[in-house]
Parts: C-alpha cells; sequence; structure tokens
C-alpha cells in the first residue's frame, strides 16, 4: 500500500536506515520525498520526528493508542502537504501543528459524542413526571456524574437504566458479551453511588 506522495506503508513501518548519524538536513530530505516519494528519506525524517511528536501526544491524548493513530495521520498529511510547505518554520514546528490540529479534530469528534451522550440522557429525564432519585440528589449532579463515566459504562448504564435494553439486546449493539454489559454496568453503578455520595 502507498501513502500519499509516493511512499510505501512498508517502508514507513521499516524505520530509518542505520546511516542516520550522517543525514541530510530535514529541508533536502523533504524535497526528495515531495519530489518522488524516496523511501529513504522518508524513514530519515520518520526516524528524526517521530520519538517528539508521540511524545506531545501522549501528553495530549493520555492514550497511547491515540497517540499513535494521530501520529500517524500527522505523517499521512505531511507527505502529501510537502510539496506545498514554504521553509516559514522548522520542519518539526510544521509537524507539530499539524499533529496539534488532528489532536483538535480527535476533541472536537469526542465532544460531539459526550453531545449525543448528554442529548440521550436529557430525552430520557423528559417523561412526564420526573422520578424522585434516592437520597435527594439532585438531578444535575446525576447527570454530571453520568457525564463524567467512561464511556463504555456511560453506554451500558444509559442503555440499560434509562433507555431500558436488555443486557442481550446491549450486548448485540455495542459488539460485546453480554457478561461484559454486565461487569461495566456494576461498575458504571458503584462509580455513580461515589460521585453522588453525601460525604464526598
Amino acid at each position: 500500500m502507498t501513502l500519499a506522495g509516493g511512499v510505501r506503508r512498508e517502508d514507513a513501518a521499516a524505520g530509518p536506515p542505520a546511516a542516520a548519524a550522517a543525514a541530510p538536513p530535514d529541508r533536502e530530505l523533504a524535497e526528495r520525498v515531495a519530489a518522488g516519494g524516496d523511501g529513504g528519506a522518508f524513514h530519515l525524517l520518520y526516524g528524526r520526528h517521530t520519538p517528539a511528536l508521540y511524545a506531545t501526544a501522549v501528553r495530549l491524548t493520555r492514550e497511547a493508542s491515540d497517540a499513535e493513530d494521530a501520529v500517524h495521520d500527522v505523517w499521512v498529511r505531511a507527505v502529501d502537504a510537502l510539496p506545498r510547505f514554504e521553509w516559514r518554520s522548522s520542519l518539526r514546528t510544521w509537524l507539530t501543528g499539524i499533529l496539534l490540529n488532528r489532536l483538535r479534530e480527535l476533541d472536537r469528534q469526542a465532544r460531539d459524542v459526550r453531545a449525543l451522550d448528554e442529548a440521550s440522557l436529557a430525552d430520557a429525564s423528559l417523561g412526564d413526571e420526573p422520578t424522585p432519585l434516592p437520597g435527594g440528589v439532585d438531578p444535575l449532579d446525576l447527570e454530571a456524574a453520568i457525564a463524567a463515566l467512561p464511556p463504555g459504562y456511560r453506554r451500558v448504564l444509559v442503555l440499560h437504566d434509562l433507555e431500558g435494553f436488555t443486557h442481550e439486546d446491549i450486548a448485540g449493539l455495542l459488539d460485546i458479551d453480554p457478561g461484559t454489559s454486565k461487569s461495566q454496568l456494576a461498575r458504571a453503578r458503584r462509580r455513580l453511588r461515589l460521585a453522588l455520595a453525601p460525604d464526598r
């Protein structure tokens, strides 16, 4: 498979060659990649800049897999955009800008998912009469506690306790085992009890 700019995915995964110590400057390597998809030049750039990009992505996402995906997306976009790069900044600065833009996109996507989850909660609470909550729990506190749950726990809790789906239904919807649905629901409820405990 070939990435944008003619660099093969296998070449990108193989890493930089041993001669990286005497490598040419970024600009020369980038021009070679932009001109014809020079795999060796790409390896050198990849090996030179990926560790810093990855470290930044991990610090910002707090998830290794999200960081890896973001850095991969950076290189795909960068190889495609290299012919248009004007060298007003260093290559590292430019790559980091692409990374930050990609992380912002991922944050927006995550916020959209959270907004949908919150809309589902709001719709679920629009019954004719509000259901009283035990121990005088404020509905806003409950909604905030549900929103703070990890996504998997939150999905199962909303589907089971608010939408009325069975564990078998949830398993089919989320492509998980019914046992996983049950354990995530139990953990979600435990976290809610802790979050809403009056002595907090």
